[in-house]
């Protein structure tokens, strides 16, 4: 079975801001002008606005992934989802700064970045306009009892900042543009060498 591009909407609480939620220097940073945005990111085991359920060992396992990246500051994403599995470094807009789990709950805060879309994403947010959180990974789904789940092949890859859809199906990818793509060509040998060393030690 191919994978194809898995996109999950989640709106940000409060506008995006969750002060609760930040530490004494992020909240100076705020007050001296830097956007910082918080709250859930991904949820597991329950169905999704696109109808698609993720199981609690998939997340963790990418999750856990993930939180290489964000140490390494490399956790970046963009303003609105491409059509591409790959993050494109002059459409990045915030980098993840953080992630953690909540209960069943993925919860993390981003830095909104002084770049050509960051600035439009600071805008948007400044503005008051509504926004989302939205995972975009690798991976093919299954038919269980009626319920769409997302396979143990699932690779997350990146969070961007999208605004709701009219429709809640609106993210996902359309019979005609499903292909299979190649994760050598999405993460670094370092990337997978992490994976592989997660897994053995999970083992």
């Amino acid at each position: 079975m191919s994978k194809e591009l898995l996109r999950e909407f989640y709106e940000l609480c409060d506008g995006g801001l969750c002060q609760d939620l930040l530490t004494e220097a992020e909240k100076k940073s705020v007050k001296e002008g830097v956007v910082i945005l918080s709250g859930i990111m991904q949820r597991c085991d329950s169905e999704n606005g696109n109808g698609r359920i993720y199981g609690r060992e998939i997340l963790e396992r990418e999750v856990e992934n993930y939180k290489k990246m964000v140490n390494d500051k490399r956790a970046l994403g963009e303003l609105d989802h491409p059509e591409d599995s790959v993050v494109n470094l002059r459409n990045v807009s915030h980098i993840v700064t953080d992630i953690w789990w909540n209960g069943d709950a993925v919860m993390g805060k981003v830095r909104v970045l002084d770049t050509p879309s960051g600035r439009i994403l600071k805008s948007l947010v400044e503005s008051g306009v509504k926004l989302g959180i939205s995972s975009r990974g690798l991976g093919s789904t299954k038919k269980l009892n009626g319920k769409t789940i997302v396979d143990d092949d699932f690779q997350l890859i990146c969070f961007d900042f999208v605004q709701e859809p009219s429709t809640t199906n609106a993210f996902m990818m359309s019979e005609g543009k499903k292909r299979t793509l190649d994760p050598s060509k999405i993460w670094t040998k370092a990337d997978r060498l992490n994976r592989l060393l997660n897994e053995i030690v999970k083992g």
